[in-house]
């Protein structure tokens, strides 16, 4: 199972999204991000534009997840380095007790930087 951790500003749109799931040149099975922003209306509006179900994390699933890029305002926000390479890993691993999950590659940023988007795979236990 492939997901799609997708972090974004409060002014970006359901396009701003799309254009950061793009940039990762991947086919994923789900969204995820924290439920702040999985219960936004660009959020919902991308997931019913993809047919894809959006996982809703807590805080606490992507705190301390070790992530490949930091961002310091993110750090010091949610205690992990990305929240989309936190929220693409805490998601793929989620209702799935004792798997494992993996990046496929560095988060990714739109050009205007209101979204950025990660891949995760979950591994089988």
């Amino acid at each position: 199972m492939k997901v799609a951790g997708i972090g974004f500003r409060g002014v970006a749109t359901a396009t701003d999204l799309q254009a950061a799931l793009a940039l990762t040149g991947e086919r994923v099975d789900a969204l995820a991000s924290i439920a702040e922003k999985a219960e936004t209306p660009a959020m919902q509006e991308f997931a019913r534009s993809t047919g894809l179900p959006v996982i809703a994390l807590q805080e606490s699933d992507i705190a301390g997840e070790q992530t490949l890029t930091c961002s310091p305002r993110i750090k010091a926000r949610f205690a992990t380095g990305s929240l989309a390479e936190a929220a693409a890993l805490a998601g793929a691993r989620h209702g799935a007790r004792g798997a494992r999950a993996r990046l496929l590659a560095p988060r990714v940023v739109t050009a205007d930087g209101l979204a950025t988007a990660a891949i995760a795979e979950r591994l089988e236990p």
